[in-house]
């Protein structure tokens, strides 16, 4: 449904994207992740047609719609947007914003599908107010079934949760996933919000400096990042030194971890080539830290954060290093007091130093 090939953008001597590639199925969700500056929304305004690229090639539903040197225009692309300040009209009710661009079907033939977006989006009973007596989560909605109304081939979605607290940023992703998926619609979110990113997306993008440094399901960049900037941006963890003992087994400080190594010291990294004893970064996230009273392996509590079901907890270990720790709310350990760990990794990442 959306395709991108080898897209490069720049704004003078600023290299803004970097031939990038990736595609989307049909009813996908797909998300561009990263901080501020890495190019994800210009990709996204590229999709939309706003502006022109410089190099590559993009494709809607199988259909060329940029090049170098040609762009079709916007309102020929089928392409609906969602915007982060909702972009409704003040003046307009919550139905006249849904029916806007509508303006092709008869009478009868708008306001069943005025209606039917509202249904959709559980907002019926609003159907006669004004934006201003809306709350921030509803105008995300109506922004929404206005998107939809027109029944795009794409949905393109700029970071649309960044003015709503973070409660309700997660529940309406999970809402408007439900929406996408109940419609079969094709959807890009762009987004710096990993949260956001993993309640919507089924495949996301992890920009940085105009590169897509993976692309893939959050379970797999979570537990299986490529690089170190992956590793560091998704998710929590600490970087312990290790030794390589072989393509499967790394020793660290807390023992030998045994399985197949990704990172960039797997066998694509070309680990399984090195001399024994090759020195790395293991990855360590707080849910491979087990707390185990009868464990001989103690570490001592510097730093706790509650977050209600449980404790994270930094830990210092014998040898200074550090690591995280997610343990149950009903363990409420003292600062300075040393408890028992042990492993349970289930992913080796590992990085050459």
């Amino acid at each position: 449904m959306l395709k991108l090939v080898s897209v490069a953008q720049s704004y003078g001597r600023k290299t803004v994207l970097n031939d990038i590639s990736f595609q989307l199925t049909p009813g996908q969700i797909g998300c561009l992740l990263g901080p501020s500056g890495c190019g994800k929304t210009t990709a996204l305004r590229l999709i939309a047609g706003f502006e022109k690229l410089d190099r590559g090639e993009i494709r809607i539903h199988g259909e060329t719609v940029a090049r170098a040197g040609w762009s079709l225009a916007p309102e020929k692309r089928q392409v609906g947007l969602v915007f982060q300040d909702y972009a409704l009209f003040p003046h307009l009710s919550v139905a006249t914003n849904v029916a806007f661009g509508l303006s092709g079907l008869d009478n009868d033939a708008r306001t069943l599908r005025v209606r039917q977006m509202l249904k959709l989006v559980g907002l019926s009973r609003e159907a006669g107010a004004w934006p201003h007596q809306l709350s921030g989560g509803q105008q995300q909605r109506v922004a929404l079934a206005r998107a939809l109304a027109p029944k795009p081939r794409l949905l393109l979605l700029d970071e649309p949760f960044s003015n709503l607290d973070v409660d309700l940023r997660e529940k309406l992703s999970l809402e408007v996933r439900d929406i996408l998926k109940h419609e079969g619609i094709t959807a890009l979110l762009v987004t710096h919000d990993q949260h956001e990113a993993f309640a919507m997306a089924d495949a996301i993008g992890v920009m940085n400096a105009g590169v897509i440094q993976q692309w893939g399901p959050p379970y797999t960049l979570y537990h299986q990042p490529a690089n170190r900037f992956v590793a560091d941006f998704i998710g929590q963890g600490t970087l312990l030194p290790g030794t390589v003992l072989n393509h499967r087994q790394v020793e660290i400080e807390l023992g030998v971890l045994d399985g197949v190594v990704d990172g960039d010291c797997g066998e694509d990294g070309g680990c399984s080539h090195c001399e024994l004893g090759c020195q790395v970064d293991v990855l360590i996230r707080p849910d491979d830290i087990i707390h185990d009273d009868a464990s001989p392996l103690l570490a001592e509590v510097e730093r706790k954060a509650f977050r209600g079901a449980d404790f994270l907890y930094t830990l210092r270990l014998p040898t200074g290093g550090r690591v995280l720790a997610q343990v149950d709310s009903h363990h409420n350990h003292a600062l300075g007091e040393h408890i028992g760990i042990r492993l349970g990794v289930d992913h080796v990442v590992a990085f050459r130093k």
